[in-house]
């Protein structure tokens, strides 16, 4: 038994030098309660209006500082049609869920993010300083810990 586990795990092992898996990349939905729930590539996000943001905030080792482009999430929202929900007050009333690869979730809501309102401009990045990302990060300036600035966001869910 065990000369077979040996020699499977050898032939795996030779398959996966022979053919590497091509990095695949990243993949962001947005999902819950907007017209139309939309799946972005990384190409996608870069053919839509680019924004940029610098941020600083506190870190256990220290201040960080970076600047940022991606795309508003405001401007996602409305790329998917924006909120379904015809109630008064709408724009302001929705968490949204932010959720990474690890399960790490942020939470903010729709008042916080509106330009009617909030106006905070989270950012949906893909690139730091100046340099592509691996992942797509969700970057809120003004963080004073960045707490809510995470990488490896898959799912955005306007609840």
């Amino acid at each position: 038994m065990t000369i077979l586990l040996r020699a499977a795990a050898a032939i795996i092992a030779a398959a996966l030098l022979i053919a590497p898996a091509e990095a695949q990349s990243p993949t962001l939905s947005l999902e819950g309660k907007v017209k139309t729930p939309q799946h972005w590539s990384l190409d996608d996000l870069k053919k839509m209006p680019a924004q940029h943001a610098d941020v600083t905030y506190q870190t256990e080792k220290g201040p960080v500082t970076a600047s940022f482009t991606g795309v508003l999430l405001w401007s996602l929202i409305e790329a998917a049609g924006g909120i379904d929900d015809p109630a008064k007050g709408a724009a302001v009333r929705h968490p949204i869920r932010i959720t990474a690869t690890d399960g790490y979730v942020v939470v903010t809501s729709t008042g916080e993010i509106s330009p009617d309102f909030g106006a905070k401009d989270t950012l949906v990045a893909y690139e730091r300083d100046g340099k592509p990302l691996t992942d797509f990060r969700i970057v809120m300036p003004g963080d004073k810990h960045g707490g809510r600035n995470i990488h490896d966001i898959v799912t955005i869910s306007v609840e």
